[in-house]
């Protein structure tokens, strides 16, 4: 969440889907106000989740679409646009996962 942070994403959260998935571990959601600041997010986390030993296995959606969607095993990281965040709404699909920690 650091590494998003320090490329100015807003409204970061991370959810515990633990007790209601199988298929990872934990979602970060952020928004982010471009689709220059979307790429540089996702660019940054590339790198620096590889260095902490997370490598990205899946990457879907494009910078200007408005959401990346990086899969990296236990961790999925979703980056909006926040139009397309509100759209999608995955905190609310998602209400029951417990949010360990929010960044505004």
């Amino acid at each position: 969440m650091e590494i998003a942070s320090d490329k100015q994403a807003s409204d970061i959260v991370l959810l515990d889907l633990r007790p209601l998935s199988a298929f990872t571990d934990f979602f970060v959601i952020c928004s982010a106000e471009s689709s220059r600041q979307i790429s540089a997010i996702a660019s940054a986390l590339d790198e620096g989740l590889l260095g902490e030993g997370l490598a990205l296995h899946h990457q879907e959606g494009a910078d200007d679409s408005g959401w990346v969607l990086m899969d990296f095993g236990d961790l999925i990281v979703h980056i909006f646009s926040p139009e397309v965040r509100r759209r999608y709404d995955l905190e609310t699909a998602w209400a029951r996962a417990p949010r360990l920690v929010r960044l505004q």
